[in-house]
């Protein structure tokens, strides 16, 4: 029996085979490409980059999708049926992609992170006005917060894409603390200042941040403000720094009882509301 190897089912078949071969080969080019991308990426995030192959097996899944799509419509006689396949499988993917929307809005949000990399794990953040904590966790579903209570806050990825992000630990860690102290009128605002940069500047803490610029020109370690004319009290900002927000924030609190303990020795007030009753007849 002879074969015509011109016949129109073999050249059909010769195209189809080409078409996936081709497949094939871009399927691994972009599987290594990806591959050394999220590797890179996920040392940055501090994160599992296994976490991340559905990314690969995604982009294989969509390649011979095309290719058989491609071969379908190549071949006459399987038009017909492709367009009626694909028809029913449009409609079904739709309904599946409604219902999970959510979830794949989750998805592509974790990509971003990937790619755009806003924190890592180990990084102190703060989520909106209410989240703060550390990355402990960054999935493609949801980034895990352990907060400053040691809990746990799951939080899904399309709410992060939505929210503003304060990283603190971006590209340093040190930080600066805002020390906030009201003072009355009657009281000295350079004791009040030196109170407050001596406190600072001799707690273990404490983190001198100045250049040697800064020093030469004899720029204090300690910057103290009066940042405002309040009702009742004349308002200072203490800028002191720490090692990280964490050793900042525990540094604050001490800071705060160490100086109301000063304030208190040297005759600073702190002014407080006072309430004035009046009796409009006598009792």
């Amino acid at each position: 029996m002879d074969i015509d190897f011109n016949s129109e089912v073999w050249r059909h078949i010769l195209v189809s085979l080409i078409i996936l071969v081709i497949a094939f080969i871009l399927t691994k080019i972009l599987r290594y490409s990806l591959n050394k991308f999220v590797k890179t990426a996920s040392q940055k995030l501090n994160v599992d980059p296994t976490k991340y192959n559905f990314i690969k097996n995604a982009v294989s899944f969509i390649i011979f999708i095309i290719a058989i799509i491609i071969i379908f419509y190549r071949i006459p006689e399987l038009k017909d049926y492709g367009v009626t396949i694909f028809a029913g499988a449009g409609v079904f993917a739709a309904i599946i992609g409604f219902a999970s929307q959510s979830a794949f809005s989750n998805i592509i949000t974790g990509i971003f992170l990937v790619i755009f990399k806003p924190f890592r794990v180990g990084d102190h953040i703060k989520i909106g006005t209410d989240l703060m904590g550390e990355v402990e966790d960054i999935t493609l579903r949801h980034t895990v917060i352990n907060n400053y209570e040691n809990r746990r806050i799951v939080i899904p990825n399309s709410v992060i894409s939505n929210e503003t992000i304060i990283n603190s630990t971006l590209n340093e860690f040190e930080t600066c603390m805002h020390i906030h102290v009201g003072i009355s009128y009657d009281s000295s605002v350079d004791v009040a200042t030196k109170i407050i940069q001596e406190e600072a500047e001799k707690h273990p803490d404490f983190l001198d941040a100045r250049t040697p610029e800064d020093k030469a020109n004899g720029v204090p370690a300690v910057r103290v403000r009066l940042i405002e004319f309040g009702d009742s009290s004349l308002n200072l900002r203490g800028y002191v720094w720490a090692r990280d927000p964490m050793v900042g924030f525990a540094m604050k609190c001490d800071l705060h009882k160490s100086i109301k303990e000063r304030f208190d020795k040297e005759g600073v007030e702190i002014p407080f509301p006072h309430r004035t009753i009046v009796y409009k007849d006598k009792k």
